[in-house]
C-alpha cells in the first residue's frame, strides 16, 4: 500500500511552457474553471491527473466502533469526506467522480441501519444540491432504481434535474449498484433490441454494450481508489474497471482526506499504463 507522503516532499517541477501540459490544462478548464492542479501538485504533470476516478468508500463501520460510537456516526463522518474529495478533486481537474455508496449485497443489513442509510441519502441530497449547481457540477444516479425507496427516488431526480446542464465535472453516486446486475440488465435490453428488430447480434460490439449501461456516456474510470486496506473489487463497476490502476490505503473512509487523494494520484501518476502494449522505447 502506497504511503501518504508530507506536501512537502513535492519537488517544486514546472510544467508551465511544456505544450502537452497547457492542452491538458485547457482541457480541464473547459469542464471546470477552477482547475488548477499545479497549484496543488506541482510535482505531477497534468497530462497524468486521472480524468475519472472511482472510489470504494470502505471503512466507515470500523471508524466508529474504534470510537465506541454507532455505526451511523461513521456513515455520517464518510458524508462529510465526499465534500473534501469534491473540492479537492475539482481542483486537481478531475473531471468525474464516481462513489460507491451502497451495493445491492448492502440490502443485508440490519433494517435500521439500511434505513438509516436512506435517510442519510436524503440529507446529502437536500443539504448538497443547492452547492453543486452552484458549483456547476452535475449529479447523475448509477444504479437500480427499483427497490429504492420513494422519497430517496425523488430526492435522486431533484437533485439531477436540479444540477443539469451540458458539460461540468460530474459527480457519480453508485446507489443499490452491483456490477453484476448492471451486466445482466445491459445484456436483457441487448437482447430486447434484438428481438424487436432494432439490432442484429452481429452487430453487437463492445460501443453497442458500453452503451447499454449505467455509465453510458462517461469516459472509464482511469483510477480506482479503496480504503480501508481491503483488496477487493466488491462488484463494482467491473466492466469499467478493467484497465483501471488500482489504488490501496489503509485509511477508513471517514478520515479520507486531501492528503490521501493527492497520494492516490501520484501514485496513478507513477504508473506506466500500456493497455496490453510495451512501453515505449527510450
Amino acid at each position: 500500500m502506497a504511503p501518504v507522503p508530507s506536501p512537502a516532499s513535492a519537488p517544486p517541477t514546472s510544467f508551465g511552457h511544456d505544450p502537452a501540459a497547457q492542452a491538458a490544462l485547457a482541457r480541464m478548464r473547459r469542464i471546470n474553471s477552477k482547475a488548477d492542479p499545479l497549484a496543488v501538485l506541482p510535482d505531477v504533470h497534468p497530462a497524468r491527473i486521472p480524468r475519472h476516478v472511482a472510489v470504494i468508500m470502505d471503512g466507515n463501520g470500523r471508524w466508529a466502533q474504534v470510537r465506541g460510537l454507532p455505526r451511523l456516526w461513521g456513515h455520517r463522518n464518510g458524508a462529510a469526506a465526499v465534500r473534501t474529495l469534491l473540492e479537492e478533486a475539482g481542483r486537481l481537474g478531475i473531471e468525474v467522480l464516481t462513489l460507491y455508496s451502497f451495493s445491492i449485497e448492502n440490502w443485508k443489513r440490519p433494517p435500521d441501519e439500511v434505513a438509516a442509510l436512506m435517510q442519510l441519502a436524503i440529507a446529502y441530497v437536500e443539504g448538497e444540491g443547492e452547492r453543486l449547481r452552484k458549483e456547476g457540477i452535475r449529479f447523475r444516479f448509477v444504479g437500480r432504481r427499483e427497490g429504492l425507496p420513494a422519497p430517496v427516488l425523488r430526492s435522486i431526480d431533484w437533485i439531477t434535474q436540479h444540477t443539469a446542464r451540458p458539460e461540468g465535472p460530474t459527480l457519480c453516486i453508485a446507489m443499490n449498484y452491483g456490477g453484476r446486475a448492471e451486466l445482466v440488465e445491459a445484456a436483457r435490453a441487448l437482447a430486447r433490441r434484438v428481438a424487436s428488430g432494432e439490432l442484429t447480434p452481429e452487430r453487437i460490439d463492445e460501443a453497442a454494450f458500453e452503451s447499454s449501461l449505467y455509465t453510458a456516456g462517461l469516459p472509464d474510470p482511469d483510477l480506482l481508489i479503496r480504503t480501508a486496506g481491503e483488496r477487493r473489487i466488491s462488484n463494482f463497476l467491473l466492466w469499467q474497471v478493467s484497465y483501471a490502476e488500482i489504488h490501496v490505503t489503509d485509511a477508513l473512509w471517514p478520515d479520507f482526506g486531501r492528503e490521501h487523494l493527492h497520494a492516490a494520484v501520484r501514485d496513478y501518476a507513477s504508473r506506466s499504463r500500456r493497455f496490453g502494449g510495451l512501453d515505449a522505447p527510450g
